[in-house]
């Protein structure tokens, strides 16, 4: 089988998360490649695992670069990003994707045996090229309606693990997909945003409610997510992302990397007093290098 071939898909053997989904359908079609399906009994340190970033056609000035740095927190692990191929927050995730070289499958209000236009187009086969797949709901010959969307936003959260609502407005596709994966008790995140834009006002009334978790620094989206790393970002391609760390940080980070340390071990390991190793430990969590839930276990796994 290659690329270009459509092939049907039964409930049972549905990929990744969305045969345990409530709103899973009786079947999908799909072109290209996709994982299997995850069980309970998965090793979660080797399993794939679906990312839903979903967002607004019309993003704001700096939707471009924050997609990249959400998506490229997730190199080095086994995580897959799920979108929708719509133009904006979607499109620019899948392309990050690719760039970073993470899986990645789109999912489509329209049958995969139609023409899907412009850029869109150019970017499904890109995806196909790359290893990804795309997938849809739908027959291979129904063109997408407006009534098509809300099957597909299901299918994405259906999917995913988590889902992060990018940028979205008020109203539309990305918080419907922010609603399924909360009635399948999935992960939510939203990254906040100014408080008079309106691409950001959707994520921010999400969290207003306490219905999602905020994501305040994209390289940190990795870390709330709980991926393990098999390898990690360079410091150069954190530097390129905009997250410069001081040559002191630099070098704690090289020796607690990969462990789980207490505030005492570190005291003792580093001979920092503890204003030193407080600025250190910020700037490491800020990073997306270190995260601790009790303020006592930090926990590093990164870049190298």
């Amino acid at each position: 089988m290659n690329s270009t071939d459509i092939y049907r898909i039964e409930a049972g053997d549905f990929p990744l998360l969305l045969g345990r989904s409530t709103h899973k359908p009786e079947f999908i079609y799909a072109r290209g490649t996709l994982p299997p399906p995850t069980s309970p009994e998965s090793d979660a340190s080797k399993t794939p695992v679906g990312i839903a970033m979903v967002g607004t056609r019309r993003p704001g000035n700096n939707a471009r670069e924050l997609c990249k740095r959400l998506v490229f927190s997730l190199k080095g692990t086994h995580a897959i990003v799920i979108s929708g191929l719509a133009q904006g927050i979607d499109s620019l995730c899948h392309e990050a994707a690719l760039e970073a070289g993470i899986p990645t499958i789109a999912v489509l209000a329209q049958g995969l045996g139609t023409r899907i236009e412009g850029s869109r187009g150019d970017l499904a086969k890109r995806i196909l090229d790359a290893g990804g797949a795309l997938v849809s709901q739908f027959e291979p010959d129904v063109v997408a309606y407006k009534s098509n969307f809300p099957a597909r936003n299901r299918i994405i959260a259906g999917l995913s693990r988590a889902t992060v609502i990018v940028q979205s407005k008020k109203k539309g596709g990305a918080l419907l997909t922010a609603e399924f994966a909360r009635k399948d008790s999935r992960e939510l995140f939203a990254v906040p945003g100014d408080f008079d834009s309106e691409v950001a006002s959707g994520a921010n009334d999400l969290l207003d409610r306490g219905i999602a978790k905020p994501i305040f620094r994209p390289e940190s989206l990795c870390t709330a997510l709980g991926l393990p790393k098999s390898g990690g970002i360079s410091f150069e391609e954190l530097s390129l992302a905009g997250c410069n760390l001081s040559d002191d940080t630099k070098k704690f980070f090289l020796k607690v990397n990969g462990f789980r340390k207490t505030f005492s071990e570190l005291q003792s390991e580093s001979s920092l007093d503890v204003n030193q190793l407080l600025t250190i430990l910020t700037e490491l969590e800020m990073a997306g290098l270190a995260y601790t839930e009790d303020n006592f276990n930090f926990h590093f796994n990164g870049a190298t």
